[in-house]
């Protein structure tokens, strides 16, 4: 902790200069310091809190310097193209800074090098050269600004393993160069780009690659049959591109697929029946052309694994997907008998002449119902059912109280059964005497129209009516949620609305990071994937509903806010209102300010509720006066004291300390990054679902399960 000394040129004899993962804050001026130790060979500050630009000194170094580690700091400037002189260097680290500028041509004089790893920094240039490091491994520049083209010399790069060029602004088409690498066998990964132009046939000299990620660019023509060759390959990810034609025959090679995304393209024929054959765990066709059955073998029997939806010709499939049935192949029309024809005609005359009888009753009975109320609801697309006040009625036992499951800030929520469909629902009744509640009627059906999430709440269907007495009446009828809200997980109130003690409930920690995974996931969904940027602008725990798997779904959309990215300018499509309102304890600091809707702010509720997730405190106990909140406590307690304030509960598990407290002080930090004060210093939402899913592999490989 503290400043670094500026005294080490005495140490003449220094091989290892190790220093990372403390609490060092300082600049980077003690560098020059190191100039006269000649035999160093390793120097590491990973994981400090060392700041400002990087001093040219640093070129002057051991001519045996081979290990620099400076990543996960908050270094600054551009990198010095004297680093060039360091000609022994063969691993060198400087992710998850915020270095900028062009990364300087002297890095191709590097010739050692083995590993470079400058991801999540704002570099804007790649130079050509980068393909002088005929021995390298390890490229990761994910995450930062570079434009251009991926330059073709990549290509002399014959010993690359792993290439992750992800989240930056390339653009043009993919170097055929580089899909000839047939060294590369960890991951292949150039999603979030611009690149256009079609997949190289190329890329079936990739082998022995195990992931191949071109996802989210701007890629078009079909898929080439080529990827056949690639039988190593375990998670292919195609989506979000314009990729058209049938989905390739030759795929069926690809014995050890694992994970399978096509979504979001342009794609048409059937869904291949081998699909079903290979030992998938995950499968997204939606969002495409494709028509015709959905096959009911193999991974089309987990409804949780496969997406089909925004394909409007498919039919068949298992029951979940709630598909049309397919048309029988065996037809008899050419058969019938003159007299069945005649028969035929005079039954569809008059089933004719009993539609129009009933459609003229129905424009009659409308038009008396709308000179009481005329009103309009936002279409739903897709939704399932169709359901009248009388229906939501009887399905809730008259709205009765044994009925009741909760109380929000403009309704009240009941279960019941529908006769239609037998379906157990969440009916959500508007009191439209409130201020606000009509508007809130509409922003929920706006935004939930077009979304489908695993992880947002399914709504079925939207009523807007007028009850018996001549009332107005609104209503969402939503899927029910067996194990309710994330709010009665984690804070016990020991009373349930019948007036019994409820059963003690405790979340495991990995039901946590599990439940943190879904709600992220869905708030990058609707960040990052959908037509219209949506905000949700209310995140909290009651708004988190788990149902009978304990699989997280996001609800409540009343104060949603629907915006669209036009250039780089946010555009307010629903009204001129400066701020979203939400719940005390959850709402951006910026928005007391006057500023407008927002992801970011989504981010900072999503950080308080991470917060309250793990150490079981409201952002409004009593305990947080003055200048303590929620957020100031956790970020003073990491990482020493982090276990005198996390949720007891999760204390109580069965697991080693040390290897428990290094996890959670993981996730507080997320927690504590996304709760930021100012927009500019939260996290990514993006980046907190790759973090969070990275701490759950290491939770699952040292043995930790939900069961």
């Amino acid at each position: 902790m503290g400043p670094m000394p500026r005294d080490l040129e005495r140490l003449l004899s220094l091989r290892n200069f190790g220093v990372g993962e403390n609490l060092l804050q300082d600049d980077l001026s003690f560098i020059s310091s190191l100039t006269n130790c000649t035999s160093l060979r390793v120097f590491s500050v990973l994981g400090n809190f060392l700041r400002g630009p990087v001093p040219e000194s640093i070129a002057n170094l051991s001519s045996e310097v081979s290990v620099i580690r400076m990543e996960d700091n908050e270094i600054y400037g551009s990198l010095p193209s004297g680093i060039g002189n360091l000609l022994n260097l063969g691993f060198f680290d400087m992710a998850m800074n915020h270095l900028s500028g062009p990364i300087p041509t002297t890095i191709g004089k590097l010739h050692n090098l083995h590993g470079l790893y400058l991801g999540v920094n704002y570099f804007t240039q790649l130079p050509s050269s980068i393909g002088n490091l005929t021995l390298l491994n390890d490229l990761y520049l994910v995450q930062n600004k570079i434009h251009g083209s991926i330059p073709s010399s990549l290509g002399n790069c014959k010993n690359l393993l792993d290439l992750n060029l992800a989240h930056n602004n390339f653009h043009g088409s993919i170097p055929p160069e580089i899909m000839s690498l047939s060294s590369i066998s960890i991951s292949f990964d150039l999603s979030y780009n611009a690149l256009t132009g079609s997949l190289p046939l190329e890329v079936g000299s990739l082998k022995n690659l195990a992931t191949l990620d071109v996802s989210n660019n701007r890629l078009l023509g079909s898929i080439p049959n080529s990827l056949s060759n690639c039988l190593s390959l375990e998670w292919l990810h195609l989506e979000g591109n314009s990729f058209e034609g049938e989905i390739p025959q030759s795929l069926r090679e690809l014995r050890g697929l694992r994970e399978l995304d096509l979504s979001r393209n342009n794609l048409s024929g059937l869904i291949p029946s081998y699909l079903s054959e290979l030992h998938l765990e995950k499968l997204n066709l939606s969002f495409n052309k494709l028509h015709g059955r959905v096959p009911m073998e193999g991974i089309f029997q987990n409804e949780s694994a496969i997406s089909v939806v925004g394909n409007n010709d498919l039919c068949g499939g298992i029951p979940y997907l709630r598909l049309p049935l397919c048309p029988s192949s065996k037809s008899n029309k050419n058969k019938l008998s003159h007299k069945m024809k005649v028969i035929l005609t005079v039954v569809v005359v008059l089933v004719l002449c009993s539609i129009l009888l009933v459609c003229l009753f129905i424009v009659l009975h409308w038009r008396c119902v709308s000179r009481k109320k005329a009103f309009s609801v936002p279409s739903l697309k897709n939704h399932l059912l169709r359901v009248s006040y009388a229906e939501l009625l009887k399905a809730t036992d008259g709205f009765s109280e044994d009925k009741l499951i909760g109380v929000g800030n403009y309704g009240s929520v009941y279960t019941g059964i529908l006769d239609q469909v037998q379906t157990i629902v969440a009916v959500k009744v508007l009191n439209l005497q409130l201020r606000g509640a009509s508007k809130s009627f509409m922003s929920e059906c706006k935004a939930l129209r077009t979304i489908r999430h695993k992880n947002l709440l399914k709504i079925l269907s939207a009523c807007s009516s007028v009850d018996f007495q001549g009332n107005e009446f609104k209503a969402l009828v939503y899927e029910f949620m067996a194990n309710g809200s994330l709010e009665k997980w984690l804070h016990h109130d020991g009373i349930e609305n019948n007036g019994q003690e409820e059963e003690s409930r405790n979340l495991k920690l990995i039901q946590r990071l599990n439940i943190a995974i879904d709600v992220a996931s869905a708030i990058e969904y609707l960040h990052c994937h959908c037509d219209s940027t949506i905000i949700h602008g209310d995140l909290k725990p009651s708004n988190v509903l788990l149902d009978d798997e304990m699989i997280a779904h996001v609800g409540d959309f009343g104060l949603a806010k629907i915006i669209s990215t036009i250039s780089n300018e946010v555009v307010q499509h629903q009204s001129n209102s400066t701020a979203v309102r939400g719940t005390i304890g959850y709402v951006a600091p910026e928005y007391a300010m006057g500023s407008r809707a927002s992801t970011i702010a989504d981010v900072y509720s999503y950080g308080i509720l991470l917060l309250e997730m793990f150490t079981g405190k409201r952002p409004t106990d009593n305990v947080f006066k003055d200048d303590l909140n929620l957020h100031i406590l956790v970020e003073s307690a990491l990482a020493d004291q982090v276990l005198e304030i996390v949720d007891p509960c999760i204390l109580s598990e069965p697991e080693p300390r040390s290897w428990l407290k290094d996890t959670l002080v993981s996730v507080l930090r997320i927690g504590v990054a996304c709760s930021m004060e100012s927009p500019r210093d939260r996290m990514q939402i993006q980046d907190v679902v790759n973090a969070l899913c990275k701490i759950k592999k290491v939770c699952e490989n040292n043995g930790l399960r939900q069961d």
